[in-house]
């Protein structure tokens, strides 16, 4: 919890800079969150690569436990299917957003991986949507550590995991541990490393076809 409120409030105070004009105007954002995107891959490809006990975690799992991350992600895409439906609907009624089937859909791509998807999307698409990707996968990872107990209670053990999408391998891991049991630790860690690759795969792909 500590880690959102400290990812929150850097971008409370960003926005503040920004609209006091502290941050000058033409400052290149882009250029910078390009080589921050740099240094975050790489962290996580170094991450991954020097602990060995993940690793052997990884390594021991059948390969039908696949199907859950890969469930995950078609589970994710199906509701994001709904929520531009939804938006459709409402942009009918009333002012809302007029957002594209791909942009939803890009969103809906970064499974809980906010730090990466955020910076990919508001190099592409722009800072709305990036913020709005940044809005939207935060809240999937707060959901995820706020309702564990009831998604286990409720939907069994493998919910919180499909919930937590690529956050799985860290930080909702501990409270997936907790409510799920010690048994489904390595399942997790595979779930969200699988999904955690998936992220930029998918995102250029949406970007492709835009």
């Amino acid at each position: 919890m500590r880690d959102i409120l400290i990812i929150l409030g850097s971008f409370i105070v960003g926005l503040v800079l920004a609209l006091t004009g502290v941050i000058p105007a033409d400052l290149d954002i882009s250029t910078i969150s390009k080589y921050v995107l740099y240094l975050l891959m790489f962290l996580v490809g170094f991450n991954l690569g020097k602990d060995e006990q993940t690793l052997k975690l990884i390594k021991k799992q059948p390969l039908s436990t696949l199907f859950l991350p890969f469930a995950t992600m078609i589970g994710t895409f199906v509701g994001a299917l709904a929520a531009y439906c939804a938006i459709q609907v409402l942009w009918k009624l009333s002012v809302t957003p007029d957002l594209s089937l791909l942009d939803t859909l890009s969103v809906s791509a970064g499974f809980g991986y906010y730090s990466l998807s955020s910076i990919l999307i508001n190099e592409v698409r722009g800072a709305e949507l990036g913020t709005i990707a940044l809005a939207s996968n935060i809240l999937r990872e707060l959901i995820t550590i706020a309702f564990a107990p009831v998604m286990v209670k409720w939907f069994k053990n493998f919910a919180p995991i499909s919930s937590g999408g690529a956050t799985t391998a860290d930080t909702t891991l501990p409270i997936i541990q907790r409510y799920a049991g010690n048994q489904y630790v390595p399942l997790s860690i595979l779930h969200g490393a699988v999904v955690d690759f998936s992220v930029p795969v998918y995102l250029t792909l949406f970007f492709s076809l835009m």
